[in-house]
């Protein structure tokens, strides 16, 4: 089966997904060191009035990321329950 996977940008609040992979590994680094591990469950918590940035519950904290930072996540959808 593949994954359909989409970026961390793309997510509509309260929509949960699993990080996947990264597409750029200089963004990589600073958000693996700020806890965004493949396998880890984020959840997009708030969009800031003009869209950007925005907040993510991720390794039990809240993490602001601007837009751009965001879609460099690729990540698969945790179906609604």
């Amino acid at each position: 089966m593949i994954k359909a996977l989409k970026n961390l940008a793309e997510l509509k609040i309260g929509q949960s997904a699993i990080i996947d992979s990264f597409t750029d590994q200089d963004m990589a680094l600073k958000l693996l060191e700020m806890g965004c591990t493949p396998g880890e469950v984020v959840k997009l918590d708030r969009i800031a009035p003009l869209g950007d940035p925005i907040a993510i519950s991720v390794a039990g904290y809240l993490l602001s990321l601007r837009k751009a930072e965001a879609s460099t996540v690729l990540v698969s959808l945790i179906p609604a329950s």
